[in-house]
């Protein structure tokens, strides 16, 4: 096998290896809504194995960011059903994220509504909201009784994508949003069955995999996770906590028969990722370019060390549409110009140039 031979993940068969990093992009407008310009987007990068779009809101308040789209209402799939119509018109795969923001919102940009999370900590640091910078506010620690409803946000959304057409759905537990909260201990301080222990601070995510996957299918469904990625105050330095909740995760999601998990982290390569890896027993796509982009080479001697079973790549797939084959064929790349990555318009966008018209 290499970067550019087939693949299955579940259900979702795969052209090639190289996927498309779930990228946050603020196009979505006011109102969330999926309109031409992210329809294009989708559609130009329909070559890569498969596509993850950018992280999508599973309810109002779950919005993290001014110009995010959502999978609520019925505008908003019927956007997202045109982004996926789109990418199947060109034989491509496209799977949609669902994302739960938690704590790293305001009210300012989720329309007013209450900013929830496991514990009443708040982010250090300032939130983009329309009215400028604003600081994190302490969110709303979610109670015993509120947490199945984040539960059944997440099924409800997964169902509304695949009835827009989408091949499958990630479920995002990464990068210090919700379900990453409850899981790293600098953000959940939590002393009931949601916290404390390993198995209690898994607990959220294991009971929203085992939901989105009875209600569409384990097969279509994957998960994202960034052990140590200390973003957003979702803090994770003590490594044998890690190995803990980590290991316990992957071990509770083993038996589901997800299509994939995707493990962001700086050493793909290293001890954790593929202790993690062994212990998943499925499909893995390795996702190491948060802090410098993930190259040609880096890909292909991930697979072919088998390392991972697919490559997570941003960056290249903003700036190069066309990136697949630029990869295969050995072809000079675009430079992506990241003063444009979180614009509100077709410049840096949709812009980049082919090696040759679609």
């Amino acid at each position: 096998m290499d970067l550019f031979t087939p693949v299955a993940l579940g259900d979702l068969e795969l052209a090639n290896r190289i996927v498309m990093a779930p990228l946050t992009r603020l196009r979505g407008g006011s109102a969330g809504v999926p309109g031409d310009l992210i329809v294009e987007h989708y559609r130009q990068r329909a070559s890569a194995g498969l596509i993850i779009t950018e992280g999508t809101y599973v309810n109002f308040e779950s919005q993290a960011f001014v110009g995010q789209p959502g999978i609520v209402t019925d505008e908003q799939v019927a956007g997202w059903r045109r982004v996926a119509d789109a990418v199947h018109e060109r034989d491509g795969r496209v799977v949609l994220q669902l994302m739960h923001g938690g704590r790293v919102t305001h009210p300012d940009v989720n329309g007013g509504r209450r900013v929830v999370g496991p514990s009443a900590i708040a982010i250090d640091g300032q939130v983009h909201t329309e009215q400028g910078k604003q600081p994190y506010p302490a969110p709303h620690a979610l109670t015993i009784d509120e947490i199945p409803s984040v539960v059944d946000d997440f099924v409800a959304s997964a169902r509304r994508a695949i009835d827009a057409g989408f091949d499958g759905v990630e479920v995002h537990s990464a990068n210090g949003y919700l379900l990453h909260e409850f899981l790293s201990p600098a953000s959940n301080v939590r002393d009931d069955e949601y916290g404390g222990s390993a198995e209690n601070r898994i607990r959220l995510v294991v009971e929203v995999m085992k939901a989105v996957s009875a209600a569409v299918g384990a097969g279509r469904v994957g998960l994202r996770i960034s052990p140590e990625h200390n973003i957003q105050d979702a803090v994770e330095t003590d490594r044998d906590d890690v190995r803990a909740v980590y290991g316990a995760l992957v071990d509770a999601l083993q038996p589901l028969g997800l299509a994939y998990l995707s493990v962001l982290h700086k050493e793909p390569t290293g001890d954790l990722a593929q202790e993690l890896r062994k212990r998943f027993g499925g499909k893995v796509i390795a996702n190491s370019g948060f802090g410098s982009p993930t190259t040609r080479d880096e890909a292909v001697q991930l697979i072919d060390d088998s390392h991972a079973d697919a490559v997570a790549v941003g960056r290249a797939l903003i700036a190069n549409p066309d990136l697949a084959e630029r990869w295969r064929d050995g072809q000079p790349e675009n430079a992506p110009r990241p003063e444009l990555f979180y614009a509100s318009g077709a410049e840096g966008y949709t812009d980049y140039p082919f090696l040759q018209t679609v």
